[in-house]
């Protein structure tokens, strides 16, 4: 069952540290909010020792009194749970808190996110704080909901303490029963890996060469994903019973973390931490890159685990610590731009980060909507039109659903096994990039769909295409789900090193792709990787210009009624086929022997009716379109991620929902400007 935020209307709302202020400061503060339009405001996740200054010693004055204030003027509070940074008594008393590197050297106090989930020190003293905070808070009128710590597996997502070992020993005994259908799974036989007592069995450590067993390393993932999930029930629990009537949830979206289990199991919603402006500065040197559009993306990974979610943190300002992560300002309109990126993509709520810039610690240099001086600033106006906007359509768009007909499938086993299989891993997403991007310079809403082993037909049935460029694992079930899918009408998109390997990570002694040979009508004749050196072969696509088929090639040999779509050329496997495409029921499936580029993957993209946006606009590539849908209505977006004005045409009437005027005909939009239209 999805969860999903459920408001009234668009709302909007900003961090706020009361911790870090002079409460001389916080009246204006809150009467500022709320004359923004500001309706919740987020606190407390890094005030442990505010709370608990000592073991067993609890305080309430200051945040009480900064929840009643903000109750004064209106504003909601979310409280968070202050377990992603211990106090400093804590760590010392009981070190067996601490996170240990895989080399065995323990982090230490000075930062944030330097426990570990398995201490049951931890444990117990993150249950005494939650319990005493959510029976203090349960029956406070001002406090709506909790956020569960801040951000888990941000900063470090592996862990090796002792707790961790020790706990990890438990759980691979609880999966797999005996140490021989263990060291069947891993297969330690290779390299006289073999397990005889289960006191042998750790997380990975160090080895010499450093190459951990690979099947070792992804139940090591499965087992991070179990502990954080398991840390994260324990304070919903507490939660749950002491504070029913609040909501739950938890934000950002990092590395080994099952999301989606987690908010089905203990969440009522999934809540994210959008920064745009990390695509601007991280290094890109693909064709077109997406720069902070490629947030969009992020966004549908969020979509799939709730229709609707929150935003806790939305950038506001540049992004910078003191010792990294130095980024630009926002340009005029990009707060804006920024903003309405998420909406689009299903935000019903979005939270500023923050509402002013700290003037002390790592974070000095991460500006919020406010500066340090506190006076009025092109931010705070960017965010006042947000907000005024914002009223006017927040009770349409609210509780309406993005619409796609196209889903990449993403699959938590292949991403872990690709973190350390370099033999798919970088294909996935190298692949992942290209159709993102053909999809948004070709003004294609796309979903992201997770593959889980609850997934049925009915699900898969939600689109009319399916990408799955390189999945490594695919169980039989998968391949008789995606047999059915196309049987009744879908269409499925599979690339090189696919269906090769168990759930294990061990390879199939079946010829390539394994379980999906029947329902893409091919085997795997030959494989090779292009050699750097080597002139890169190329495919030629429906009489398209040469294609180059970068980096990996399989050549594809047909076992059923398959066509043939596309042949290599420039290579000794030379007019052998390289794509092809194969009829079953009312459906099809393709099948690539190489890396997708943009060029392909656009190509593709035409061989179905996936949008009929032109009969309604012509669109530069500079544009994205994204559309979202309640009782029968379209909300259309229209995002210029551009610095220079884009020109559009309307070819039909439509109400720009955020001006009221009709649009229709040539239209410009200005640098990072926004349409709304229905």
């Amino acid at each position: 069952m999805e969860k999903r935020l459920v408001e009234d209307k668009l709302k909007l709302g900003v961090c706020y540290y009361p911790e870090h202020w002079s409460e001389d400061l916080w009246e204006d503060d809150f009467k500022r909010m709320k004359d923004l339009g500001i309706t919740y405001v987020r606190m407390g996740e890094f005030a442990w020792t505010i709370f608990e200054p000592e073991e067993g010693n609890f305080s309430f004055d200051l945040f009480d009194r900064a929840v009643t204030k903000a109750h004064e003027f209106g504003l909601s509070v979310i409280m968070g749970t202050p377990t992603a940074t211990p106090p400093a008594w804590l760590t010392e008393k009981y070190p067996d808190v601490l996170n240990v590197a895989q080399d065995g050297i323990s982090y230490q106090h000075g930062a944030r996110r330097h426990y570990n989930y398995n201490s049951e020190n931890y444990r117990k003293l993150s249950s005494i704080i939650v319990t005493q905070m959510a029976q203090h808070y349960s029956s406070n009128p001002a406090i709506v909901g909790w956020q569960i710590d801040n951000e888990l597996n941000c900063e470090i997502d592996v862990f090796y303490s002792e707790a961790d070992h020790n706990a990890f020993r438990k759980w691979a005994k609880e999966k797999y029963k005996t140490l021989d259908n263990l060291n069947n799974a891993w297969g330690t036989v290779f390299w006289n890996q073999t397990y005889t007592n289960w006191n042998q069995v750790y997380l990975t450590r160090k080895t010499v060469p450093n190459s951990p067993n690979p099947h070792h390393m992804l139940d090591e993932k499965r087992f991070i994903s179990d502990s954080a999930i398991s840390y994260a029930a324990l304070q919903a629990d507490i939660l749950r019973k002491h504070a029913p009537n609040h909501w739950i949830t938890t934000n950002g979206m990092f590395k080994h973390i099952d999301n989606h289990r987690m908010t089905t199991e203990i969440l009522d919603f999934y809540a994210y931490d959008s920064y745009p402006n990390f695509g601007r500065v991280i290094e890109d040197h693909s064709e077109k890159p997406l720069r902070d559009r490629k947030w969009s993306w992020n966004l549908s990974v969020v979509r799939s685990i709730s229709p609707n979610y929150a935003i806790f943190e939305q950038q506001s300002g540049s992004g910078g610590w003191t010792t990294r992560l130095e980024q630009p300002s926002p340009k005029p309109g990009q707060l804006r731009l920024w903003t309405y990126q998420s909406i689009a993509h299903g935000a019903d709520m979005v939270m500023y980060f923050r509402w002013r810039t700290a003037t002390k610690g790592t974070e000095i240099y991460w500006h919020g909507i406010n500066d340090y001086h506190n006076q009025p600033n092109r931010r705070v106006k960017e965010v006042e039109q947000v907000s005024s906007e914002v009223q006017q359509i927040g009770k349409k768009i609210v509780g309406s659903s993005y619409q796609a007909e196209a889903a990449l499938i993403l699959n938590y086993d292949n991403e872990w096994d690709g973190e350390f299989d370099q033999w798919h891993g970088p294909y996935a997403t190298k692949s992942k990039d290209a159709w993102i991007k053909a999809f948004q310079y070709n003004h294609i809403p796309v979903d992201a769909f997770n593959l889980h082993s609850e997934t049925t037909v009915v699900d898969l049935k939600r689109y009319k295409v399916l990408i799955y460029p390189h999945a490594a694992i695919v169980t039989k079930q998968q391949a008789n789900l995606f047999s059915e899918y196309v049987q009744q009408g879908g269409n499925i998109i599979f690339g090189c090193r696919s269906g090769y390997k168990d759930e294990t990570g061990q390879t199939y002694m079946k010829q390539f792709p394994g379980y999906l040979s029947d329902l893409v009508g091919v085997t795997v004749e030959e494989f090779t990787r292009v050699a750097p050196f080597e002139q890169v072969p190329s495919i030629n696509f429906k009489g398209a210009h040469d294609i180059e088929a970068n980096d990996f090639n399989e050549v594809l040999q047909l076992e059923k009624d398959a066509e043939v779509i596309s042949t290599f050329s420039g290579a000794h496997f030379e007019g052998k086929p390289a794509l092809v495409k194969r009829n079953d029921g009312l459906g099809s499936s393709y099948y690539y022997g190489g890396v997708f580029n943009l060029d392909l993957a656009s190509l593709l993209i035409n061989e179905f009716e996936l949008n009929n946006y032109q009969e309604k606009f012509e669109l530069p590539e500079e544009i994205e379109l994204a559309i979202r849908q309640k009782d029968g209505n379209d909300y259309t977006f229209l995002l210029n991620y551009s610095d220079r004005p884009q020109e559009i045409v309307v070819k039909k009437e439509f109400r720009n929902m955020l001006t009221g005027n009709q649009v229709c005909g040539r239209v410009t939009l200005e640098p990072y400007d926004v349409l709304v239209l229905e």
